[in-house]
């Protein structure tokens, strides 16, 4: 069997990269099956080797440097097939979108395998099976992740770090060390086993070891963190005057374009009902994203005469609508938080918007062959660029709506005296597929990256009450309708992973350690 599969080029360059492509998605949610990666990226690593040892008898008439790309692509081609499919779901809410899903679930991952080809492209033109290959395949890997995170309009979708997410303790180090920090550390944990294959048994075991004793080490950091601060969290106690509780409403409702006047008062009326507002209590609602899609704010006002008969001064709401952004053909995706008379207290607009769905790359060009943002109506939202928190009773929020939540430079951006993220999305786009599990983890690390409790409300997802530690303390599943509530308290933020300085450090230390190794070898000669 194995003299087959070394033998047959298909098999090496093409199915079973592609094959462990596939098999990645386990590894994050909703399976959460951590060890796959441990298979995966040894895998893959030994079969990049073995096609560049390969080079110089089987491949050598063939442009072997094209190998190890396609091996690194197929990969990719897997991996982001089987990890991002579902978001051809949100084609099929519009008819004039069917043509395209064979382009969303095809070409989307063709194109994002491109960075996992240049990185099995880079780091397998030097892999050997010793141990300064397997440092150069992690930092290649990993400063790939980096890459596709930042460049263009920047995707940190489904990094190796997210599928940490059950293991509250041992992600806690995200606070120290950001997101692709550790992410680094994760990839280096999953090619651990590779040591098990290569010369000096001696000194492999002992890498092993102190990795071991590191891994746990940070187990044991994370557990105490999570202890102190709980105790810490119970001891905080307000005067009755100075209660104000959260409420995140998961309607669950489907989306729906051009109700009636009739249907869009039963919506509001059904949100109101789910928000079981107190009038004597000051409460902050919370509804998601995407309720009200298909209308602007102008028309909901139009109902204020329902947010006054049901809401008293003691209650402030927020939620997601368009907004009017200046000129009458310009629309921001906004979060408003407005009081019981409809009076608009913040409104916060949309920073990173989704490409095709809420706006329109080249949008001059492509408008002429037909096509639109696949949200309601042909134009694109624009951009709302830097904003101040919005500031309500002692709580300074940094709003984030739908996928902002998967970007940590916006919380690590964040002004210094933010205590609070709101997040509301609408995931019904996705239907009942892995889509918003995975865009629900990524707010576990966002909570725990910025030591602040997250509070997210989402429509057909997750909703959840998130602690500073990433504990998930209340919550309700996709299916689920009604609300969550919740007094919370206020956090210093003086501790948060504020840059990415620490993945260069680390980044950096393996690129100095490769060069410092090679030099001794070329001395010995």
């Amino acid at each position: 069997m194995i003299n087959i599969i070394q033998n047959s080029r298909v098999l090496l360059v093409y199915l079973i990269p592609f094959s462990l492509g596939v098999l990645s998605v386990l590894g994050f949610s909703p399976f959460n099956y951590t060890f796959v990666n441990f298979l995966i990226f040894p895998c893959l690593f030994l079969i990049l080797s073995f096609v560049r040892k390969k080079s110089k008898n089987k491949y050598r008439k063939k442009p072997y440097l094209k190998n190890l790309f396609l091996v690194g692509y197929s990969f990719g081609v897997g991996f982001f097939l089987s990890g991002t499919h579902w978001i051809s779901y949100s084609l099929t809410f519009d008819e004039i979108f069917f043509y395209l899903i064979p382009v969303s679930l095809i070409l989307l991952p063709m194109f994002l395998a491109l960075f996992f080809g240049f990185a099995s492209l880079v780091s397998g033109f030097f892999i050997k099976n010793d141990f300064v290959s397997i440092i150069i395949f992690i930092t290649s890997f990993s400063s790939i992740d980096y890459i596709r995170s930042k460049i263009f309009t920047g995707f940190p979708w489904n990094l190796w770090a997210y599928s940490w997410v059950e293991h509250i303790e041992i992600i806690q180090l995200l606070n120290l060390v950001g997101l692709f920090g550790f992410n680094l550390l994760a990839i280096s944990t999953f090619c651990l086993p590779l040591l098990l294959f290569m010369g000096n048994k001696k000194r492999n075991l002992i890498i092993i070891s102190f990795w071991l004793f590191l891994f746990f080490s940070n187990y044991i950091f994370g557990s105490i963190s999570i202890n102190r601060n709980n105790i810490e969290l119970s001891e905080v106690k307000k005067k009755d005057d100075q209660i104000i509780k959260f409420k995140i409403i998961s309607p669950d409702i489907d989306l729906k374009y051009n109700l009636s006047t009739i249907e869009l008062e039963e919506l509001i009326n059904k949100l109101i009902r789910f928000s079981e507002p107190e009038k004597n209590l000051n409460t902050i609602f919370i509804w998601p994203e995407g309720v009200f899609t298909g209308y602007n704010l102008s028309d909901i006002s139009e109902f204020d005469y329902l947010f006054k008969k049901n809401f008293s001064k003691k209650h402030r709401i927020i939620f997601g609508v368009s907004a009017l952004g200046g000129e009458p053909s310009n629309f921001y995706n906004s979060l408003v938080l407005i009081d019981h008379n409809f009076q608009i207290i913040n409104q916060y607009n949309k920073k990173k918007l989704v490409p095709f769905g809420e706006f329109l790359p080249f949008e001059n060009i492509l408008q002429k062959i037909g096509l639109k943002k696949i949200t309601q109506g042909y134009g694109s939202f624009i951009n709302g660029g830097n904003q101040k928190n919005i500031n309500i009773f002692d709580y300074q929020i940094l709003p984030l709506i739908c996928y902002e939540i998967i970007f940590p430079e916006l919380t690590q951006n964040s002004p210094e005296n933010t205590n609070l993220i709101v997040n509301i999305s609408e995931d019904a786009w996705f239907g009942k597929s892995i889509g918003p599990h995975q865009h629900f983890s990524k707010s576990i690390f966002r909570a725990i990256e910025s030591n602040l409790f997250v509070l997210r409300s989402a429509n057909k997802g997750f909703s959840a009450i998130i602690n500073n530690k990433g504990q998930v303390v209340k919550s309700l599943t996709p299916s689920e309708r009604g609300n969550i509530e919740m007094e919370i308290p206020l956090i210093n933020n003086s501790i948060k992973n504020k840059n990415d300085l620490i993945f260069f450090v680390l980044l950096f230390t393996y690129i100095l350690f490769v060069f410092t190794i090679k030099i001794k070898f070329n001395d010995k000669k």
